[in-house]
């Protein structure tokens, strides 16, 4: 099969557990590029958190946000698609977490927000690229639109509050962990998968020509989705068992290793 698109997950995944890109895995990547491939982001994060990434790749295509509710071009910044959650969603999740007495972190109009401004935020500042704002009436962060609002907590709470929730309870939103330590809520009609599908329509690739790749289960709608689904030797068991092959870790350049394979040789 002569594949034409590459979508790839970022933390965990392409970045190693100093959050960087191997040399080599991005001279991988700009070959890949150069033979007409279409080399896609995919991640939970922000605009504002691949930034620094797509510049060191020089990605010219698509890049997937927020778990798929927002997709741009990485050499305009054009919106190609976008999604967020529905008002009354956004209040409901907000006040569940406030119940749980967890830490918010709130993203609206590519701004992040906190419910609180604690250690976690603080850690999660970091990851983002971007200072938190407090917020403490999710009114404010929906004038602006919210995308996605992730909870951050310890392991143990976060596959809690897993168990607990039900897609029932909101109008049209889905759940999943991006890390044991994060819960991301966003719309039920956004997903990596339906990320990847919306640019096979815009770029005219068939499902079968695509290869996923990943490591969490917020990564699971892709790879069932793409014609080659790709788990990372680190990967959750459950994405690695719903997985057609399994890389190398994101530490021994897993990334590079599967695009040597599939796509260089």
């Amino acid at each position: 099969m002569k594949y034409k698109m590459v979508a790839v997950d970022m933390d965990g995944t392409l970045l190693d557990s100093q959050k960087k890109i191997a040399p080599a895995t991005v001279s991988a990547i700009k070959r890949v590029i150069a033979k007409g491939v279409l080399f896609v982001i995919a991640t939970g994060r922000s605009v504002r958190g691949v930034a620094k990434y797509q510049k060191i790749l020089e990605l010219p295509g698509p890049i997937i946000t927020y778990n798929g509710a927002l997709i741009m071009r990485g050499d305009t910044g054009e919106v190609l698609f976008e999604r967020g959650l529905k008002p009354e969603d956004a209040r409901r999740i907000f006040a569940l977490g406030r119940q749980y007495d967890t830490t918010m972190c709130i993203w609206a109009g590519n701004r992040l927000y906190g419910n609180r401004l604690d250690e976690r935020i603080a850690k999660y500042q970091e990851l983002a690229g971007m200072e938190a704002i407090l917020l403490t009436d999710i009114e404010e962060a929906l004038a602006a639109g919210v995308t996605k609002i992730l909870w951050y907590d310890e392991p143990p709470q976060i596959a809690r509050f897993e168990r607990e929730l039900s897609e029932d309870m909101f109008d049209e939103v889905t759940f999943c962990t991006s890390q044991p330590t994060f819960l991301e809520l966003f719309n039920s009609q956004v997903s990596k998968g339906a990320a990847i599908a919306q640019i096979g329509r815009l770029y005219g690739i068939d499902r079968e020509e695509m290869i996923a790749v990943g490591d969490g289960l917020n990564d699971q709608s892709m790879l069932e989705y793409a014609g080659l689904g790709v788990a990372m030797a680190n990967a959750h068991p459950q994405l690695k068992a719903c997985a057609q092959y399994i890389a190398d870790t994101n530490d021994n350049e897993g990334v590079r290793q599967l695009l040597e394979k599939f796509i260089l040789a």
